[in-house]
């Protein structure tokens, strides 16, 4: 995964490589379903994918202009992973972002017990589009909460910042 900057602390940062070999197609089905709302816009340009062992278990996208300013695309995927297995623990998943987590998301990873985060572009890219960001990386959020959730930045991210440039190319795109 040449290009990938790397955020894991511990053995995963020592050669063990934590992002599944499909990482490219999953990261993609969270990029595909982001388009979504350069057509139809339900919300910004973000989407998520939920994987275990190598099986799609939840694809989604930013929902909040649907009037719930919780449904961002990780709230999302993991309402659906959870529906589609039965059970809120997401043990042995990875969840694919196309922007870093916000820490409400962060959170919701945490609780639903998602052991690793692959995401593209960071909180800052999404601030610098106009987005109204928490600014607090994920990294911090780990560290501040004792999270044992690795993390995988900058994954795809020129895809992932392509998103963002056609999202600001729309005239009538709502900032929130």
């Amino acid at each position: 995964m040449s290009g990938m900057r790397n955020s894991i602390k511990g053995p995963a940062a020592a050669g063990t490589d934590p992002v599944p070999g499909s990482a490219s197609r999953f990261m993609r089905l969270a990029v595909r379903e982001a388009r979504k709302n350069l057509k139809s816009p339900k919300g910004g340009p973000f989407g998520a994918c939920i994987v275990r062992e190598g099986r799609v278990l939840a694809v989604a996208r930013n929902t909040v202009l649907a009037c719930d300013s919780t449904c961002h695309a990780e709230v999302n995927a993991i309402r659906k992973a959870s529906r589609r297995l039965g059970t809120y623990d997401l043990s042995g998943c990875v969840i694919f972002s196309t922007t870093e987590p916000c820490p409400m998301c962060f959170g919701a990873i945490h609780w639903a017990r998602i052991g690793l985060i692959v995401y593209g572009t960071s909180i800052a890219d999404a601030g610098r589009v106009g987005f109204n960001e928490l600014r607090i990386s994920n990294a911090a959020l780990k560290i501040l909460g004792k999270s044992r959730i690795r993390i995988v930045d900058g994954f795809l991210r020129d895809e992932c910042l392509a998103l963002f440039k056609s999202w600001k190319a729309l005239p009538d795109r709502t900032i929130y």
